[in-house]
């Protein structure tokens, strides 16, 4: 009876070590295969009737950080981009060949945008460097750059190709050319009257402006609107900013012109102008109808020297026309008044010889010639 329990517990021990070898075995991890055909049992055979091996998966290269130098990317400015790359598969990939694309945005600022890596290991990572430009004429905000992979690896004893497109954004800023001029008074600014102030505005920037808002602040005055709306300012395009107030009393008045805007960035941004307009009183209305005495020699004060010469020059010249009238119409008169006196005297009978111009001579040629009288003894005879 004991040598039959010691055989038992031997046969007992026996069979537990077979299960335990058994299990064990059908534990172990089993190799995966590719088959070229399989039976109905799921069995894979190869064409020399051994089992050939299942592909694993194709590798990744995946860009984990990069960089460009700061928030964004001034238009026409130049900056590296700066990015690494890791090969997130489970084999090595070999004869890489990345390429970097800028699309509308960006161009490569001297080199070329293609490089080589010979080998880059499953979990390893690389940097590169790559010296770019901003375009002047890109848009605002993020444009992408495509970072392009391709490359070689040897899965099972297979070689097989893949590539992979990874993109990246890089915000460009277009510099703010947003301008407004200085605000333009009117040369009278009457209390109790509304006046206008005036701004122009010109967007010589690439990019849009957006929101713009014009706001009139300060005390002792009323206005239609202290805060208008003014909208969007597209590239190129100008505008007129009015501000509309009335005065309350004389004096000066203290106001600040406010701007305010959204650039092409996104980024808010305020354009103050303190301003001192001089506010005068309304002057008093009169209603008798009388011309204001001082008024022409204001009005005189105001003409130029020019006019007083020529008015000077025209007194002159009718001064002597009328001086040069009065001499000849005297002159005239008198020699008429000779006339007349010589005309009378000749009506009288009046002998003068000066006045009706008969001369000595022609009044002896005229005169009777007296007879000649015989001889005196006494003398020589003579005229009588």
């Amino acid at each position: 009876m004991k040598h039959l329990t010691r055989r038992t517990i031997a046969i007992i021990v026996a069979l537990l070590s077979s299960l335990a070898l058994t299990l064990t075995v059908v534990s172990l991890p089993r190799q995966a295969y590719a088959v070229d055909g399989a039976d109905a049992g799921g069995a894979a055979q190869g064409s020399d009737g051994g089992a050939t091996p299942l592909a694993g998966p194709v590798p990744n290269i995946i860009i984990t950080n990069f960089a460009y130098g700061g928030d964004s990317v001034a238009a026409g400015s130049k900056f590296n981009l700066d990015f690494t790359f890791q090969n997130k598969g489970q084999v090595a990939v070999t004869n890489m060949v990345v390429t970097v694309d800028g699309a509308e945005g960006f161009a490569i600022a001297g080199g070329t945008n293609t490089f080589y890596v010979d080998a880059l290991w499953a979990g390893y990572a690389m940097t590169q460097t790559v010296p770019m430009q901003a375009l002047a004429s890109a848009k605002s905000g993020a444009q992408p750059v495509t970072v392009n992979f391709r490359y070689e690896y040897v899965d099972a004893g297979a070689r097989s190709s893949s590539q992979s497109d990874v993109k990246i954004s890089v915000p460009i800023s277009q510099p703010d050319r947003f301008e407004i001029s200085d605000p333009v008074v009117p040369d009278q600014v009457i209390a109790g009257q509304e006046n206008t102030v005036t701004m122009e505005y010109v967007n010589k920037g690439k990019g849009d402006i957006a929101n713009v808002e014009a706001t009139m602040e300060g005390e002792g005055f009323d206005a239609t609107m202290k805060t208008q709306y003014v909208g969007n300012v597209a590239s190129g395009a100008t505008g007129t900013i009015g501000y509309a107030f009335t005065p309350h009393a004389s004096g000066e008045l203290k106001t600040t012109l406010k701007v305010t805007y959204e650039d092409s960035d996104g980024q808010t941004k305020t354009k103050e102008f303190p301003l001192t307009i001089p506010v005068t009183d309304m002057q008093p209305m009169d209603n008798s109808g009388m011309a204001d005495p001082n008024m022409d020699q204001s009005a005189n004060q105001g003409l130029p020297v020019l006019v007083y010469v020529v008015i000077v020059v025209i007194a002159v010249v009718i001064i002597v026309v009328i001086v040069l009238l009065v001499r000849r119409r005297r002159k005239q008169k008198a020699k008429k008044n000779d006339i007349d006196e010589d005309w009378d005297d000749w009506s009288e009978g009046k002998d003068d010889k000066t006045d009706t111009g008969v001369t000595d001579s022609a009044a002896a040629d005229t005169a009777p010639i007296a007879p000649v009288s015989p001889a005196s003894p006494d003398g020589p005879s003579h005229k009588a």
